[in-house]
């Protein structure tokens, strides 16, 4: 979950680190450090903090020039953050330094092990113990850097994503992974290693992405060597070109990436439709299902995998795939499913769910699912991530580089190509008719639009939410489709606003929930057109007599809810299984605007970050 940025070439290589490591903030950022290499020797600065706070210490030591350098941003497994703590970490001898992004299990026997051979550590961190077990094997066994590397890394249990350097050897560095991503940018006589492409994309447009198990070998002049990791096979790299531009890791002058990426979302959706979607032919092209559809049709069961936003719309999934395809549907938390003995059969299909591609709970989940023979679908965001080479095939959203932690325009992308599947399906089953595919198909073609209208409301959303900025808790209620948006619109107000909130089915409430209405609680409800629309005003008209504030939202026109709400949000009419991808829109909005009046980092919320690749 950590940044990891290096570089060695020709170029001056600390703004370029320094650079990288602020677009990969949004992996972590409670703590960051360089290492330079030059002349004088390998010099290490770090510090508790942003990149802010590390550019401020560098301020005040001289500058250094130097053409190869390595820096990370942490997000904090092992140790509190701290200046101690903070990556770089240097070997016992002060000739090695490295960054790592993920978690050693076996740290304490290997320390152990290390301190009776001498060994002293500094930090509280399982990286220093995994650069001081590099440093023990080279010189005990006499090797080179690689392949010490290689040999320490196969008595590694956990995950790693891994820079090393050697300052007796200042033309080399080895980057390796284990369930963390690791691009290297490749450019005239350069080379650039980073946790994504975003550090070095006006560099260059050349890529190779790390396979797990591969070490890598950069040498100035040289070309890339990859290794396997387990039998020192010679590998060679794929070059990939990247499809990402510098205009897409931008602010593009608004004042959050999470405001830019919600104001993005109409083109993010059209663009997953894009190539697609033929609404005037009535046909849906996924090369993904067609190649596999009997895998699908003949399936007893669909299971979803996924986490945090990603599960959101896969319980989305979950109401429209039995409604559309009459295939039963099970939703499981990734990070529950890899601990317990799920059953699996043979003729289930898997579809796992993750914005990054890199989630290390839904890449062990898909794993245990591959293992019992099941057929496992991907659908994420990021090219080249892990679970889109690791799954049997899947579908690519296009929502485009999403910097601000809170998902937003993943969730309506992830959303539109479940729809896509539902579609697909149940035409193909039979399940639905000529006249209803049609009506979905049309209406699908819609939504960009529908969505531009809604970001028409942004000046009324920041009004609103000025009178909830104090509140404490706060409670969501949708039914349906609309149940999983509730869960999801109290998850970005927690997220970024820290105020406790949690969603629940609109009938539950007089389950438990009910209790805690007063005229200080906050509800937010869903109460679209379609979709048990009487069910709802009579939940409200429950909540209104208990004095609770009530923030509704309501289909455009909607007069009834009106009359009992505190303040009505509207949205376009819709299908009912598409009302998510419009209903969670404005509850994106409201959650912004209360965290920015609360004073909130919004793209930065404290203990979180984008890439969950540790357990």
């Amino acid at each position: 979950m950590c940044g990891i940025v290096a570089y060695i070439g020709d170029r001056q290589a600390q703004p370029i680190v320094i650079k990288g490591l602020k677009r990969l903030e949004y992996r972590g950022y409670d703590s960051t450090g360089i290492s330079i290499y030059n002349e004088t020797g390998l010099h290490t600065l770090k510090t508790k903090g942003k990149v802010s706070d590390l550019e401020e210490k560098l301020e005040q030591h001289p500058k250094q020039s130097s053409t190869l350098a390595m820096g990370h941003t942490r997000w904090a497994t092992h140790g509190v953050p701290n200046d101690t703590n903070a990556h770089p970490q240097t070997s016992n001898s002060g000739n090695l330094s490295i960054v790592h992004n993920g978690i050693i299990e076996n740290y304490a026997s290997l320390k152990k092990e290390l301190t009776h051979r001498g060994f002293t550590f500094h930090s509280d961190t399982d990286t220093e113990v995994l650069v001081n077990l590099i440093e023990d094997v080279k010189e005990r066994k006499g090797v080179k850097l690689g392949k010490a590397v290689q040999i320490a890394l196969s008595q590694v249990i956990g995950a790693y994503a891994i820079v090393v350097f050697d300052q007796r050897k200042p033309n080399e560095i080895i980057a390796a992974r284990l369930g963390s991503p690791l691009a290297i940018g490749i450019g005239e006589k350069e080379f650039f290693v980073a946790s994504d492409a975003t550090p070095f994309i006006e560099y260059t447009k050349e890529v190779i992405y790390l396979e797990e198990e591969h070490l890598a070998i950069i040498r100035r002049g040289r070309a890339v060597r990859i290794r396997k990791i387990k039998d020192d096979s010679l590998i060679e790299p794929y070059v990939e070109e990247l499809q990402m531009s510098l205009e897409n890791i931008q602010k593009g002058g608004y004042d959050h990436f999470m405001l830019k990426e919600i104001f993005e979302q109409p083109k993010a959706i059209q663009d997953t439709l894009r190539g697609r979607l033929l609404s005037n032919e009535g046909v849906i092209t996924l090369s993904s299902l067609r190649e596999h559809e009997n895998r699908f049709l003949k399936a007893k069961r669909i299971l979803v995998i996924a986490c945090g936003t990603s599960w959101h719309a896969g319980l989305v999934a979950e109401y429209l795939f039995e409604e559309f395809t009459r295939i039963p549907v099970e939703v499981e938390y990734a990070s529950e499913f890899r601990y317990r003995n799920p059953i699996i059969y043979p003729d289930d299909v898997v579809i796992a769910i993750s914005q990054s591609g890199e989630t290390a709970d839904t890449i062990a989940a898909i794993n245990i699912a591959k293992e019992k023979g099941a057929f496992v679908y991907g659908i994420c965001n990021v090219v080249g991530s892990t679970i889109s080479r690791i799954t049997d095939t899947g579908c690519y959203t296009h929502a485009g580089p999403e910097i601000g932690v809170a998902s937003t325009k993943a969730f309506t992308t992830q959303i539109t190509v479940i729809s896509l599947i539902g579609l697909y399906l149940g035409k193909a089953n039979g399940t639905l008719s000529r006249s209803q595919y049609q009506e979905y198909v049309t209406e699908l073609e819609t939504l960009p639009k529908k969505v531009e209208h809604i970001l028409t409301s942004q000046a009324f959303i920041e009004e609103v939410a000025t009178s909830f900025e104090s509140a404490q808790n706060c409670i969501y209620l949708g039914r349906g489709y609309n149940f999983p948006v509730a869960l999801e619109g109290a998850l970005k107000l927690k997220e970024i606003s820290y105020i406790h909130a949690e969603g629940y089915p609109a009938a539950e409430m007089k389950h438990g929930p009910i209790a805690l209405i007063d005229k200080e609680m906050p509800v937010v409800v869903i109460a679209t057109k379609k979709g048990h629309y009487e069910k709802v005003v009579s939940n409200i008209q429950e909540i209104k007599s208990r004095e609770g504030r009530i923030i509704a939202l309501v289909s455009e026109g909607d007069t009834q809810v009106k009359e009992l709400a505190d303040y009505c949000l509207e949205i376009p009419d819709a299908a009912e299984p598409f009302v998510p991808i419009l209903s969670t829109i404005p509850l994106q909005l409201l959650s912004y605007y209360i965290a920015v009046q609360r004073g909130c980092n919004v793209d930065q919320p404290r203990n979180l970050a984008k890439s969950v690749t540790v357990e």
